[in-house]
């Protein structure tokens, strides 16, 4: 029976790893998409962090933001939310504001 535990336990670890890395992807992809630079961005929200050897893989699987589908910002969030990156979310949030007070006419 342990055996089999161990098996379904691994099974779990790895299926969440496919689904941060997916989460991983979203934002890198994101982050094309309004041509920010994932990886900069992520060095803002962890400043204390080594580069994330799994960002760095990641960002390899963007595609040009021609070539991308449309990733809203509250998907994101959510994504982010989820998997709880509080920090990531809020640096996330400040690159939105940044970008809509960019755009606001007059500036």
């Amino acid at each position: 029976m342990g055996s089999a535990n161990k098996s379904i336990e691994e099974r779990i670890v790895e299926s969440y790893r496919q689904d941060e890395d997916m989460m991983i992807l979203v934002f890198a992809q994101w982050c094309i998409n309004h041509e920010l630079d994932p990886a900069e961005l992520y060095q803002r929200a962890y400043p204390d962090q080594m580069m994330n050897e799994r960002l760095t893989r990641v960002i390899k699987l963007t595609v040009p933001k021609e070539e991308a589908g449309e990733i809203t910002d509250q998907t994101l969030l959510g994504v982010l939310s989820l998997y709880g990156n509080d920090d990531l979310a809020m640096t996330v949030s400040e690159a939105i504001k940044q970008r809509d007070q960019n755009q606001q006419p007059g500036k």
